[in-house]
């Protein structure tokens, strides 16, 4: 149930009392409740120990200033909570994945000079650091492998997850990555920076909604490379993209790379099962 403490900030945000509070089910991070308000409102509410909700707040704040894909608005937050607006369930249209890809594709067009973001943040549980760098060639590669790639392999060392043959393909990988990136620089973008099938919700208009981010500026294959990792979205989603912005020539080759990242920070959080997974993205480009 909601504390004492979070009722009170809750009501000096909004200008209402919290009169009801019901559980949510999911969430492998939080615990989630619906409130209502004496004014009649609908808010989410999530808590957990720790202080990611304000960095997770400044990124949907991110998400929402360029208007392209619909982002809940904050209500309320401090260090071990988080108010948003509800949104109320609806069925997808049956243009939903084109309308969504069309829409990834105008928020990937607000762009930065430096890669990274104005603090650091979360990606699940797993802190994700996000320094800037100004652009250039070959720079968003050397970012990548740094802040990303190795900054998750040292978290699974140091946890003792990471097999030997996964850090010994990961030094052979490093040689590769300036090269594999080659050929694609372009201004950073604003990338939701975790966009799977269970962060996006569908509103009663039949639209995408953007949920749990883990917002920075980056090239936008890497935000491709995470829809495509548990199953994709619907094709229609990666036409409508494609017709409104094409990605470089041999995009798909690269996505592998991408969506390393991704189950690094799934081994990470739940353990070695995601080693071999891991090891095998890296044999796309290294042989054993």
């Amino acid at each position: 149930m909601i504390s004492a403490a979070h009722a009170a900030l809750i009501a000096r945000a909004t200008g209402a009392d919290v009169v009801s509070c019901t559980p949510l089910g999911g969430g492998d991070i939080a615990t989630a409740y619906r409130l209502r308000s004496s004014d009649g409102r609908t808010l989410f509410y999530k808590t957990a120990p720790g202080a990611m909700f304000p960095a997770e707040a400044r990124g949907l704040a991110e998400l929402a200033a360029p208007g392209a894909l619909r982002v809940p608005g904050v209500v309320a937050v401090g260090d071990d909570f988080l108010v948003l607006e509800a949104v109320d369930a609806g069925r997808r249209r049956t243009d939903f994945f084109a309308n969504f890809g069309r829409g990834l594709a105008q928020l990937h067009r607000h762009t930065h000079t430096h890669f990274g973001f104005d603090g650091d943040n979360f990606i699940g549980a797993t802190p994700q650091p996000n320094p800037r760098c100004a652009a250039g060639p070959g720079v968003w590669a050397a970012w990548y492998w740094e802040h990303r790639l190795l900054y998750q392999l040292r978290q699974a060392e140091r946890a003792r997850l990471a097999s030997r043959g996964l850090s010994r393909a990961m030094a052979q990988l490093e040689a590769l990555v300036p090269r594999l990136l080659e050929g694609t620089d372009e201004p950073p973008s604003l990338l939701h920076g975790d966009l799977w099938g269970g962060n996006f919700l569908v509103d009663t208009h039949g639209e995408p909604v953007l949920i749990d981010p883990a917002v920075y500026y980056g090239h936008r294959e890497a935000e491709l490379g995470m829809t495509l990792l548990f199953g994709g979205f619907a094709p229609e989603f990666y036409d409508a993209y494609h017709q409104a912005w094409p990605l470089s020539p041999g995009w798909r080759r690269r996505m592998p790379v991408y969506q390393l990242y991704h189950v690094l920070n799934h081994l990470n959080l739940f353990g070695s099962g995601y080693g071999g997974q891991a090891e095998g993205l890296i044999r796309r480009y290294v042989a054993p």
